[in-house]
């Protein structure tokens, strides 16, 4: 990236995986608590979900982590004067930032991850905010957004 004068994107992804690690040490000290049976719903790809309160928190959370790290990969992209390619970075591929591994299926989690990023990303590379907003330092979706996204359903 550095060859290619992408040295806002290299320092964004840099930072990137320093925050993954980060997050993957405090994970360590995870524990499990019993959150009760499921108490929602949702549908996606032709097939229903159901996930209690924790894995509930946990998708929508997926969704805010991926608005923000997809805003600052397309502010970094766009100070470079890169093209938009969301599809290409690290966070974007791996995913996993914020993933805990109780509750939800990581495919699941990644999924909506990816949902928030391109939106994040878009709006981070054209320099608004049509689906989040920044506030108390960090970037995150709006709540009629991550509601077309995650469709929860309280039964």
């Amino acid at each position: 990236m550095q060859q290619q004068r992408r040295i806002n994107q290299w320092r964004f992804q840099q930072l990137y995986w320093q925050r993954l690690r980060q997050d993957q040490l405090s994970l360590q000290s995870f524990r499990y608590s019993d959150y009760g049976v499921p108490e929602y719903r949702y549908y996606r790809s032709g097939q229903y979900y159901d996930v209690n309160q924790y894995g509930a928190d946990l998708l929508r959370r997926a969704v805010n982590a991926g608005y923000q790290e997809g805003f600052l990969a397309g502010q970094a992209d766009r100070e470079d004067g890169w093209n938009f390619d969301y599809e290409s970075s690290d966070p974007y591929l791996d995913a996993s930032y914020g993933y805990d591994g109780y509750y939800v299926d990581v495919a699941e989690y990644q999924y909506y991850f990816r949902e928030g990023f391109r939106r994040g990303y878009e709006d981070g590379y054209y320099g608004r905010y049509q689906y989040g907003s920044y506030s108390n330092g960090s970037y995150g979706i709006l709540g009629d957004v991550l509601s077309l996204i995650l469709d929860l359903r309280h039964f």
